[in-house]
């Protein structure tokens, strides 16, 4: 998955993507002494906020709790405070070392271990409300060489990597990756994370990050390290206000005015990179506290907000930080390095899948491995593979392919590729679209999934389009739909009749007694 530490950067796209994408690296049981939570637990929360030359906004979310605890050891761990209960019992059931989820959408990513991959993304399907009981054999790849782990352990035969490119992400996703953190939605950052304004965006992504650290520099002792992270792009003109101007209050409807009561530590950041005289934008209220970062090569500077401190709110009691900018329009900056992917071609014979990367450095080459997954009925001619860089071929220095298998396995292939200084590098292969039963109805055959393009520090995700409808609607739709029909069918259909009501009991005694008499009847 995306390796989100302290580096962000927004990739301008021009195709929609919704996808789910998984990944698990579990690890075999070892003897030791499991902790409770009164050893030692930590929480810390940041928002980053970064003005674009566009116009538009990115915002990145982190939410980091560690715990000085051993989930692999023989004593069951059974007390939790910040951790979520919920993900320990996972990690512990199915010994997991480590697993990075992630749910995003917009424009602009074997021994027993198969059978406990397919009970664990049923487990966590039901923790994220996500449809992630769809991934089994056919979606599922091992890579030889791509994801090293982020945390401790490099053993790539318990590696895992699925991808849903049709799942599409909605409200029913954020709302139990809130309920993971120690303060919910109820105080601190978490309560910016509004979901109607989070998906009335242009990008959209959360993340979910387990994985082993070390406690000590010989790294005696682990911790297990959760981090969530969502990041957010507003776009200037869908936004409605036109305005080159941005606030919290403007993107997510509400002001910030406390920390999370269990946070250790709780900071706003501005990245003011490039405007220390306040030329190309105005901050308000301003902040003396600065801090400088090296992100992706490149030195940034920020404004910080401490929330720990009472008097980052002023005597409002309320902080929202205010970005005017001073140029009527801004000029459109190309990242450094991108790609996509689009297929071409006609009919059931002809297709080509084009992987076209963009290294936009005036000098400096970079290795990427490339990661791409195909689905088993679009059969590959590996023979026709092409790479090549400013009209010249580009030979890869590694490459990995193993052949799907129908209805069992998709296509997995990986490449070691050069990316020249200032060029554009195609990878070109042709395939064709395999005949399907009528029991394959639910296989879309023109949809691929993304590929992953990854150097030796950064990890670089870029989805291609889906069109997906979700279960629940077609269920609520017919649900409405038969309600009302069936309704309406009655009241045509009926036959009404009008009843006389019968006397009472003292008209039938009357009447009696009048018969008895001769006299006529009432």
């Amino acid at each position: 998955m995306e390796k989100h530490q302290h580096q962000h950067q927004h990739q301008h796209q021009h195709q929609y993507q919704y996808q789910h994408r998984y990944q698990w690296i579990p690890g075999s049981r070892r003897p030791g002494r499991a902790r409770g939570w009164r050893t030692g637990d930590d929480f810390r929360e940041e928002l980053v906020v970064r003005p674009l030359h566009s116009g538009d906004i990115y915002a990145s979310f982190q939410f980091r709790t560690v715990w000085d605890t051993d989930f692999m050891g023989q004593k069951k761990v059974s007390h939790y405070r910040l951790f979520p209960k919920s993900l320990g019992q996972v990690i512990t059931k199915f010994s997991i070392r480590e697993l990075h989820i992630s749910f995003t959408q917009g424009y602009w990513r074997t021994m027993h271990v198969d059978g406990t991959w397919k009970e664990l993304t049923n487990v966590l399907s039901g923790i994220f409300c996500a449809s992630l009981n769809f991934i089994d054999s056919t979606n599922t790849v091992q890579p030889s060489a791509s994801f090293k782990p982020l945390g401790l352990g490099n053993d790539h035969r318990f590696l895992r990597y699925a991808t849903l490119p049709r799942e599409i992400v909605c409200t029913e996703n954020l709302t139990p990756w809130k309920k993971l953190l120690p303060c919910g939605s109820k105080a601190g950052l978490s309560v910016l994370l509004k979901s109607e304004k989070l998906f009335h965006s242009t990008f959209h992504s959360q993340a979910v990050h387990v994985r082993p650290v070390c406690q000590d520099p010989q790294c005696k002792t682990t911790s297990l390290e959760l981090r969530q992270t969502l990041n957010v792009v507003f776009d200037l003109h869908t936004s409605g206000q036109g305005k080159r101007e941005w606030s919290l209050f403007k993107m997510f409807s509400r002001t910030l005015t406390e920390a999370c009561p269990l946070a250790t530590s709780s900071k706003l950041y501005i990245d003011v990179t490039g405007n220390p005289l306040g030329e190309q934008f105005e901050l308000s209220p301003a902040t003396a506290l600065l801090s400088q970062a090296v992100v992706l090569g490149d030195r940034r500077t920020y404004s910080v907000y401490d929330l720990t401190q009472q008097a980052t709110f002023g005597p409002t009691r309320s902080l929202n930080t205010l970005i005017r900018w001073k140029s009527a329009e801004g000029e459109l900056l190309r990242p450094l390095l991108h790609s996509e992917r689009y297929v071409a071609g006609y009919g059931l014979q002809t297709g080509q899948i084009h992987t076209v990367m963009y290294n936009h450095h005036p000098y400096r080459a970079f290795p990427v491995l490339l990661l791409s997954t195909v689905p088993w009925y679009l059969r590959l001619y590996i023979h026709t593979l092409t790479v090549t860089s400013k009209g010249k071929d580009n030979r890869p220095s590694y490459i990995h392919y193993q052949p799907s298998k129908d209805r069992e396995r998709p296509h997995l292939l990986e490449m070691l590729l050069q990316l020249p200084p200032n060029s554009v590098t195609e990878v070109t292969v042709e395939f064709e679209r395999a005949l399907l039963k009528w029991t394959d109805s639910s296989v879309i055959s023109a949809m691929v999934p993304s590929l992953v393009a990854m150097d030796t520090n950064n990890t670089m995700e870029r989805p291609l389009f889906s069109s997906f409808m979700p279960y629940n609607v077609i269920c609520l739709t017919c649900t409405v739909v038969a309600v009302g029909y069936g309704s309406l069918y009655n009241l045509l259909t009926r036959t009404f009749q009008v009843e006389e009501p019968s006397p009472g009991l003292a008209k039938r005694l009357a009447n009696v007694i009048r018969r008895m008499r001769g006299v006529p009847l009432l």
